[in-house]
């Protein structure tokens, strides 16, 4: 069972992954020790021999979805591990995956939700001098692009930082090749906090995000959402 946990955590490095076992979901090692700290439960642990103890720190299945709205309003994303089979007089380990991940900008659960404000994931692409930003609110289905060319890199970054800033995004998407965003003029490009998630580079490339968008809306052309000609918007929306 740890070497089955060992497997689809290294499919989900960056989520707190919580592990169905029995009635409880379980967490282990730093997650254990971000789940105690965050939701306030006790850590405790478990030995594997040769003086090796893991820790571990559970919930109860029934009262998940309050612990998951609490990770996930810290800024924590949670990939949701259950059990996908049963044990038969041949085999005593259970089938598991991962159901579902919650992240800060994907909650469409209405009791994971502020209903005082917008949830907004938001989407960026930086090109030197120009920007595109894209953003969404999966629960309304708002969606929305714009495209940025200003005179610097630095005053691009900052118009985005802006941007991000009057969203109050609660996630923030962005090409694997422009992380992590710590070097020259990204150093400040995000609020203090925010949730970031990085995807294959190929996903953005202008081509991609095009054919992304045109099935997802069902259209041959992009012309008709006032697209044409913003590349960089173009890759933003469909990232």
């Amino acid at each position: 069972m740890r070497r089955q946990y060992l497997q689809i955590k290294q499919r989900f490095p960056d989520t707190i992954l919580l592990f169905r076992l029995g009635d409880f979901y379980e967490t282990f090692e730093e997650d254990a020790e971000t789940a105690a700290s965050v939701l306030d439960i006790a850590l405790t642990g478990r030995d594997l021999g040769k003086g090796v103890r893991v820790p571990m720190a559970g919930i109860p299945h029934h009262a998940a979805d309050s612990y998951i709205a609490r990770l996930v309003a810290a800024g924590y994303k949670v990939a949701i591990c259950d059990q996908v089979g049963s044990s038969d007089r041949n085999r005593t380990l259970i089938d598991r995956d991962v159901t579902r991940v919650v992240t800060p900008g994907t909650v469409t659960d209405p009791s994971m939700l502020d209903s005082h404000r917008n949830t907004y994931i938001a989407s960026i692409v930086l090109d030197g001098p120009r920007a595109g930003i894209a953003f969404a609110e999966l629960s309304t289905g708002e969606f929305a692009a714009t495209q940025i060319a200003v005179t610097s890199p630095l005053d691009a970054a900052a118009a985005v930082s802006r941007e991000i800033a009057r969203l109050n995004a609660a996630e923030v998407v962005m090409p694997a090749d422009q992380h992590p965003p710590g070097a020259g003029y990204h150093g400040d490009l995000l609020p203090e906090r925010t949730t970031t998630t990085y995807t294959e580079p190929w996903r953005w490339r202008e081509d991609r995000a095009a054919e992304t968008l045109s099935d997802h809306f069902g259209v041959s052309s992009l012309d008709g959402f006032g697209l044409a000609e913003k590349r960089l918007a173009t890759q933003a929306a469909g990232g």
